[in-house]
């Protein structure tokens, strides 16, 4: 126990950002859209919410930094697809570009300063529970709000008259225009949420699971996001587990390299392989008429109000 509570611990970090970019990328694909930018999002958001929160000492202002920085690339891609009907596909790796190459730039002079990390969460009288309170209650605030993120946004989903208009101009846009839905201020609404997760996203990276800038220190993170997305089928829960499952690879993969030698690329190819595993799976059952698979059917299709 000494050993797999830490792991198991670490996991839940190492899934957290996953978590986060994932659940604002399906609000953002329920309503139709199809953003492939999650990654430079994160990158922006990262750097945004180190640099705010080292200017100013305040975790609070880098955590809102980040979700505006997370917005405003989203913006950008909102205004391209929504308004000037863009390529959906294209302007999401434009935008992940974009956003790599950004961040960078002007995260340049950030690099290698230090930074306090988000502090942990001291719950009383739970965190020092033998086994619950390392496992469950010593983590920092974004941990629990991802959770909650998931379980609000089952609910807004499911359970609200908004999340029904937001799902009916994913399924059918022309449809929901005809009953009288704003069809682009709900799907410009859903990409704002989607921006401003990927920023927190972002913002846990540099803050929290390795508080520092680094460029480019989102390593893949925002494709897996995406491919969270799918394997959940667009249901909060699902990706709840998803991102958990593939967090815990991705710390698995660390204490094997140290336990067998390997050389340390094999290891860490692992979250990768099991995003492509999962998805040829999904993909599988897909083709042999079954329901892994239940995307919008207006995902990625742009929207032209009919007269």
């Amino acid at each position: 126990m000494d050993f797999l509570i830490p792991v198991m611990a670490a996991a839940i970090s190492a899934a957290t950002p996953l978590l986060l970019a994932a659940t604002g990328e399906l609000v953002v694909e329920r309503s139709g859209v199809l953003n492939l930018g999650i990654e430079g999002m994160m990158l922006m958001g990262a750097m945004a919410g180190f640099a705010a929160a080292l200017l100013t000492g305040s975790h609070l202002a880098g955590l809102l930094a980040a979700a505006l920085a997370g917005m405003l690339m989203a913006l950008v891609f909102a205004v391209l697809t929504l308004s000037l009907s863009a390529n959906q596909v294209a302007s999401g790796l434009a935008l992940t570009i974009f956003g790599i190459g950004l961040s960078a730039l002007v995260g340049a002079p950030y690099v290698g300063q230090p930074v306090p990390a988000l502090p942990k969460l001291d719950i009383a009288g739970l965190s020092d529970l033998p086994v619950a309170g390392p496992l469950l209650f010593r983590h920092d605030g974004l941990v629990y709000f991802s959770v909650a993120a998931v379980a609000a946004t089952w609910w807004f989903l499911n359970r609200t008259h908004a999340g029904l208009k937001l799902r009916a101009v994913g399924e059918s846009a022309q449809a929901a225009h005809a009953l009288g839905h704003p069809v682009i201020a709900i799907r410009y609404a859903a990409s704002l949420f989607g921006g401003a997760m990927a920023g927190l996203a972002g913002a846990f990276l540099s803050l929290s699971y390795t508080p520092m800038w680094m460029e480019g220190m989102t390593a893949g993170r925002g494709w897996i996001a995406l491919a969270l997305v799918v394997f959940s089928a667009w249901r909060p829960w699902r990706a709840l587990v998803g991102a958990y499952l593939f967090g815990g690879v991705g710390i698995v993969q660390l204490h094997a390299q140290g336990a067998w030698g390997l050389p340390s690329e094999m290891f860490s190819m692992l979250p990768y392989v099991a995003t492509v595993l999962v998805l040829t799976v999904i993909s599988a059952r897909s083709q042999a008429g079954g329901t892994g698979s239940r995307a919008p059917a207006d995902l990625g299709k742009p929207f032209r109000a009919s007269r």
